[in-house]
């Protein structure tokens, strides 16, 4: 008999629940030196094996030689480091950074890490071994001149791939949840029976169905050294509840994920170790559970005896699970990914194969956990369609009230349309979740390299009214396209921007390629890529090519400025003639400096119409200056057969893109931050959030399918009623239906984000929206701070 779920009374968090979470707030983050240990040793013993054996086996050594351990009370079990919330070591993507930072890890403005001395040491004795050995060290070899000049100049930046593993994905969780890992097993090794080995393709096959057998027997094997663990804390517990408890836990990871789940106890368990033993293998982030709702549910229908009780504090469990997980980055990714984020995204909602609503109350329990746990992982995420039921809706908006600045929002009547044009099926672009911040794909089938760079949009404007010199060295970086003084209209403006625009994209294919061939060569990812369609039978990792569909989704940052800057040029240069190319040139060069540049600056922020006040005449440029960006990225091919897509989000990097732009001509000073994702620059917005949704569902979402972002800010007082729920609900109603296809709100007062700032020990668990993902406030950057406290205050 199935369980009968009250979603309108969903109980609150357990003291179970309450206690564990205390304890991970009050966790401060490590080193955790262990898996570098480990896998070093691997590869010093199998210098000689094929790369797909040598990632394997040291997958193998890590799981069977790290420590395992299950802490006071937990019922969901599985740790990545020796105490939660560290952060491991991938010395074979990057460490010359690490190794450069060592001593300042502890001393960082946002995202500080301990280290022991006796750490230090272990490390530094170990990264002698990886030197030249690293994926990012042969990304760097295979890059060219120019692309690395302008990733130094600011333009671009892939970081993010640069120096660890790809992540971004989201695996075949529902396959492993009804066969178990002996099915995947099973299922290569019956692929293994079809290989000729006289084919030299199918000689190199062999070695990868290997390397995906042993990976899948080593994380089986793990799982179980949690049964022996729980068994050994059982035979001296004294309390009979947590024994029995403990012996429960024991039977389950015995079982899965090796074998079919038949429980929910035992699916959220089984899903779990997956989970964590993906980021385990690759320090890859992003790595997100997509349409958790959807996979999860049969078995909390099939569970006769489970409790709405015990299957919400499961799932409340499991959210503080996902907060353990972390990742250590270099202290410059750490201003565009600030707060330690790892981007899980857990969505629920949207419609079924065929069309249907697939809401179900798991949908609501999920929602319910982020209201419960006020952590900052799992990041929420809601699908809206044309028939999503009202009560999903209310919760959402509700969960939002919360002030976590989630659920994040998103449009199946646009997304699902952007992803058919990008070559899905229409069954597989109905079944999209979200990966990381906001970009769309489907699980279990795609490699799409989301996120794989930051595009200073901002910045190729400023060459492109600078003659392709970079403003703040002096140096040409880019094609002389001419200076700003010799354009005769407003089209010679944007001949220039579309000039440098073709060279800097142009520059960022190369890069991201690099990468791209650099992890396919020296990191492919076995175990990862045996929960992907078609690696098996293409005998390819992810890395080289395996997946069904193939993409590469780098991002454009600034649209707000471009939009801003383009608009007060054509509006008061060469239609209202109230400025002089002169005078704006002098302006720009100068920052604005002095009581006649401020004079001008005044001009530029109050007599040029803006993008966010829902103005067509400011949007539509912004709309060009966006789209320019977009139809040069999907020009290009990636090195596994798919094709570039563009996004429009910055995650945190609008902060420190903005430390390498000049003053802009929207008269944004120097240095300062860009504007955020596609929202308009902060406190621009001045005509209400109708007004500001209005304006930014003019962009072109649909060629954006890599995703867009658009952040709004509302005071509590603004949602403190029903009233205030419904019109949280019509504004994304309007943005959506206008073309919109990601919205998302901090509720949460600048009084309190000041005082946050001035008295952070009074607000250890505070969350907020920051980007794509949210975070503890007093864990970012002073400077992401400030940011999000700038930005707009709404109220309706």
């Amino acid at each position: 008999m199935a369980i009968k779920i009250d979603v309108s009374n969903l109980p609150g968090p357990t003291p179970r629940v309450e206690a564990i979470k205390e304890r991970f707030v009050k966790t401060t983050p490590e080193i955790c030196v262990e898996r570098a240990q480990l896998i070093t040793e691997s590869y010093k013993e199998t210098e000689d094996l094929p790369m797909h054996l040598r990632r394997a086996k040291a997958f193998e050594k890590i799981l069977n030689g790290m420590t395992v351990f299950i802490q006071d009370d937990e019922l969901v079990v599985g740790n990545q480091c020796t105490k939660p919330r560290s952060a491991p070591v991938y010395p074979e993507f990057s460490c010359k950074w690490l190794e450069a930072e060592l001593d300042r890890l502890e001393k960082r403005t946002g995202d500080v890490f301990l280290i022991s001395e006796d750490k230090k040491t272990v490390l530094r004795e170990l990264f002698p071994y990886w030197d030249k050995k690293t994926s990012n060290e042969l990304a760097t070899s295979l890059m060219t001149p120019d692309a690395l000049e302008a990733q130094g100049a600011g333009v671009f930046t892939v970081g993010n791939y640069y120096f660890n593993g790809v992540g971004h994905i989201s695996v075949d969780y529902a396959k492993v949840l009804t066969r178990g890992l002996n099915g995947i097993i099973a299922d290569a090794k019956a692929e293994h029976k079809k290989t000729d080995l006289t084919n030299p393709d199918d000689l190199k096959k062999m070695h990868f169905l290997d390397a995906v057998i042993i990976s899948n027997e080593a994380v089986i094997a793990f799982a179980r050294r949690f049964a022996v663990e729980a068994e050994r804390l059982a035979a001296s517990e004294k309390n009979e509840q947590r024994k029995a408890e403990l012996l429960e836990i024991a039977r389950i990871c015995r079982k899965v994920p090796g074998q079919p789940a038949e429980s929910f106890w035992e699916a959220v368990q089984s899903f779990w170790f997956i989970q964590l033993v993906i980021q385990i293998e690759s320090n890859g982030h992003s790595i997100s559970p997509m349409r958790f709702d959807q996979y999860m549910y049969p078995y909390l229908q099939m569970d006769a005896d489970i409790t709405t009780e015990r299957a919400q504090e499961l799932l409340d469990l499991l959210y503080i699970k996902f907060s353990e997980i972390n990742k250590v980055r270099d202290e410059g990714s750490t201003k565009a990914f600030g707060g330690y984020p790892m981007f899980q995204n857990l969505i629920v909602g949207g419609v079924d194969s065929e069309g249907e609503d697939a809401t179900n109350e798991l949908s609501f329990m999920c929602l319910h956990a982020t209201a419960n746990t006020k952590l900052y992982q799992p990041s929420i995420s809601i699908r809206i369609h044309s028939n999503t039921p009202a009560a999903l809706y209310t919760k959402a908006a509700e969960v939002s009230r919360v002030g976590l600045g989630m659920p994040a929002y998103y449009n199946d009547r646009f997304i699902i349309p952007a992803l058919l044009s990008r070559g899905l099926t229409r069954e597989d672009a109905r079944d999209y979740g979200i990966i990381g911040c906001v970009e769309p794909q489907v699980a279990g089938k795609t490699e799409g390299w989301h996120d794989a760079a930051f595009f200073n949009m901002a910045k190729v404007l400023e060459l492109a009214l600078n003659d392709g010199v970079d403003a703040l060295t002096g140096k040409q970086i880019g094609p002389q396209t001419g200076a700003l003084t010799s354009f005769s209209a407003f089209e010679d403006v944007m001949k220039a921007y579309k000039a440098q625009m073709e060279h800097f994209v142009k520059l960022l294919i190369i890069s991201d390629n690099a990468c791209d061939i650099a992890h396919g060569q020296r990191t492919p990812l076995p175990f990862l890529s045996s929960l992907v369609d078609d690696c098996m039978i293409k005998g390819k990792s992810l890395q080289e090519g395996g997946a069904h569909y193939n993409f590469t989704g780098p991002q454009g940052v600034g649209v707000g400025n471009v939009g801003d800057s383009l608009t007060a040029i054509k509006k008061l240069v060469f239609e209202d003639k109230a400025i002089t190319l002169g005078e704006l040139q002098k302006g720009l060069a100068t920052n604005f400096e002095g009581l006649e540049m401020e004079g001008l600056r005044q001009m530029l922020l109050n007599r040029a119409p803006k993008y966010g006040n829902d103005n067509e005449y400011a949007d539509m440029i912004a709309h060009e200056g966006a789209l320019i960006y977009c139809r040069e990225v999907e020009k290009y091919m990636n090195p596994r057969g798919g094709k570039f897509q563009p996004g429009l989000y910055p995650v945190s990097a609008n902060v420190p893109l903005g430390t390498v732009v000049g003053a802009t001509a929207d008269g944004r000073k120097s240095g300062t931050p860009l504007a955020d994702g596609v929202s308009p620059v902060s406190g621009v917005d001045q005509s209400g959030p109708t007004a500001s949704v209005r304006s930014v569902a003019r962009l072109d979402h649909v060629i954006a399918s890599n995703g867009t972002l658009l952040n709004m800010k509302f005071h509590p007082n603004a949602l403190k009623d029903e009233r205030g729920i419904q019109n949280l609900v019509g504004v994304t109603e309007t943005f959506f239906n206008g073309g919109g296809t990601h919205i998302q709100y901090n509720v949460i007062g600048r009084d309190t984000l000041v005082d946050a700032q001035e008295h952070p020990d009074n607000y250890q668990g505070m969350v907020v929206r920051v980007a794509g993902y949210s975070a503890f406030f007093t864990s970012l950057d002073k400077a992401i701070q400030d940011d999000i406290i700038a930005r707009t205050e709404q109220m309706f």
